[in-house]
């Protein structure tokens, strides 16, 4: 009969048999961002649940690939694999990308509850978009520059826009933006066409509360322009009150794509609502009229840059003070717990010193089944102050019954 393996040795074996991660994706160690996501996404949409339903090799697979992703994605994470492999990432704190199409109504349910309590849950866009880019058999709808356009997509489908922008255009920079006055979820999509003209997803960004509106945009200005991922290490931060604010910046990160060539862009927005449709306002925009704007944001993100250099220095000193405050505050509680013992003992000490014996101390109720008389300090006896009882007995003065006769009027 074979024996039992224990959980742990179960986890160690799967360890065991987990596969590098630049492996899995096929790529090599010095690759870029845009090369990561680029072969997860192929691969993604190759072995997703939804084209391979019964096939439980390529449902193994996908996993590993979404676990490699989760791992290659996070610059934290890279650096902390590419110097001690597996044993330095936790795998139970990866983040799932989760395609709200593929969940029966159920789990769609449960997800979004657990996003209304706080619980980040990270979305993908649905195969079934990706397959139809891909394959070319998307509707297309012109979008002119300086003309917003406002529509409602529905939860999990995709409207897909085109920017024509000459080689002036080009070089001014252009700026893509969607904001939502519902509060819609919703992804930014921007895709790079393919020879045989299907469509192939390059950059996306999610939708994000800016007041009393969600947003997202993409910006090709000409120069290195940085993205903002509020998801990342946010698993850590719910454990750690602390590290919400010093990871705050962990996800300010530079966009793959800093400017566009003349021609035709193809940008798409994502419905990602769990159950209804996304309103939305969609506006390309030439950056030539914004020189100002342009420069603010320059100095802007390079502050940013600084500050983020100056947080990681400062939560060193904080976490190296914060524990000397909690070595000197456990140490105070101590101090003054020993102290207030070692007085109770001077006390106890102290009170040793008599031969007399110990007092008893008289309550009321002994005091009340005494005799009725009291002795006085010279020997003489007085009677008890008489009760309510007897005071009703006695006859005062003024309780004189005086006879009135009704029939003499006065």
């Amino acid at each position: 009969m074979p024996t039992q393996r224990s959980k742990s040795e179960r986890s160690d074996a799967g360890k065991q048999l987990r596969r590098d991660p630049y492996e899995v994706l096929g790529v090599s160690r010095n690759c870029t961002d845009q090369e990561i996501k680029s072969a997860y996404r192929k691969m993604a949409l190759k072995y997703h649940p939804d084209k391979n339903a019964n096939d439980p090799v390529a449902a193994d697979i996908f996993k590993e690939v979404t676990f490699s992703y989760n791992i290659l994605s996070d610059p934290d994470k890279r650096r902390q694999y590419d110097n001690a492999g597996f044993e330095a990432v936790e795998s139970e704190n990866q983040e799932l990308e989760l395609d709200l199409s593929s969940l029966g109504a159920v789990n769609t349910i449960f997800a979004a509850l657990f996003s209304k309590l706080g619980v980040p849950i990270k979305t993908t866009v649905s195969a079934t978009v990706l397959e139809e880019a891909l394959n070319g058999v998307v509707t297309i709808r012109p979008l002119l520059l300086g003309q917003p356009i406002t529509r409602k997509v529905e939860k999990q489908c995709a409207h897909f826009y085109s920017v024509i922008i000459t080689e002036e255009e080009a070089q001014s920079g252009l700026v893509c933006r969607v904001q939502s006055s519902d509060k819609s979820k919703f992804k930014l999509l921007y895709f790079d066409q393919e020879g045989a003209g299907g469509l192939s997803l390059a950059l996306q960004e999610d939708s994000t509360k800016t007041g009393k509106v969600t947003s997202a945009g993409m910006y090709f200005l000409g120069f290195p322009v940085y993205r903002l991922d509020q998801t990342t290490n946010s698993m850590a931060a719910g454990k750690d009150p602390d590290a919400a604010f010093f990871k705050k910046l962990d996800g300010f990160q530079p966009c793959e794509i800093t400017e566009l060539k003349a021609g035709t862009h193809v940008f798409a927005v994502y419905g990602d609502n769990f159950f209804k449709s996304a309103s939305y306002t969609i506006e390309a925009l030439c950056a030539a009229p914004f020189t100002e704007e342009k420069e603010n944001l320059r100095a802007v993100e390079a502050e940013i840059l600084t500050k983020r250099v100056e947080l990681s220095k400062f939560e060193s000193e904080y976490r190296e003070v914060l524990a000397q405050f909690t070595e000197m505050t456990s140490r105070y509680a101590q101090e003054m717990q020993t102290i207030d013992e070692l007085l109770k003992q001077r006390n106890e000490i102290h009170a040793s010193y008599t031969n007399a014996p110990p007092m008893k101390r008289s309550t009321s109720k002994s005091r009340s089944r005494g005799s009725p008389k009291e002795v006085k300090e010279d020997g003489q006896v007085r009677d008890k102050k008489p009760t309510g009882r007897d005071r009703s007995k006695k006859k005062k003065w003024y309780n004189i019954h005086l006879k009135v006769d009704k029939r003499n009027k006065c």
